[in-house]
């Protein structure tokens, strides 16, 4: 993931804790959040790269399934990449009829373009109906869309 330098260089300790392949495995949430990877993003945030109350700080709680704190920086920003990162937190949370709401108010954010065969709604649908099983399928498009809006917010919007 391309990220500008600042940002990069203060969420590798995030990334190499917890790498993606381990980070939001599961389609629904269903455990808290491991408290030493809790303390790695409380480490990150509040810094010049990742202001607190930020899109980034939503993304971050995210990644480590802490739908709390990301709802609480989510329902914080008033644009459609605050609803972007709103919407994902609830359809993580289970609560899909909630995440349709949000993707409705984000309409066509241009992240979705970064995703191959994307269909916010389709997906909420989809996670309803597997998530459960966690499929591979949904949860490898689960990475491919945070990445895709992390990048995007990273290098476009910083939520400030």
């Amino acid at each position: 993931m391309d990220l500008p330098k600042p940002l990069a260089a203060d969420v590798a300790p995030l990334f190499a804790a917890r790498p993606q392949d381990q980070a939001m495995s599961g389609l629904v949430v269903t455990t808290p959040p491991a408290a030493d990877i809790v303390a790695v993003v409380e480490s990150i945030v509040g810094g010049d790269a990742v202001p607190t109350g930020s899109a980034l700080e939503s993304a971050l709680w995210l990644y480590v399934d802490d739908l709390d704190r990301s709802h609480t920086c989510s329902q914080g920003i008033d644009d459609t990449t605050g609803s972007y990162w709103h919407g994902i937190m609830h359809r993580r949370e289970g609560d899909f009829s909630n995440s349709h709401y949000w993707f409705r108010k984000v309409g066509n954010h241009p992240a979705m373009a970064l995703i191959d065969g994307y269909d916010p709604h389709r997906f909420i649908d989809e996670a309803e109906a597997q998530h459960g099983d966690n499929s591979a399928v949904l949860v490898d498009l689960q990475h491919r869309e945070w990445n895709a809006l992390f990048a995007w917010t990273a290098m476009e919007y910083r939520g400030q």
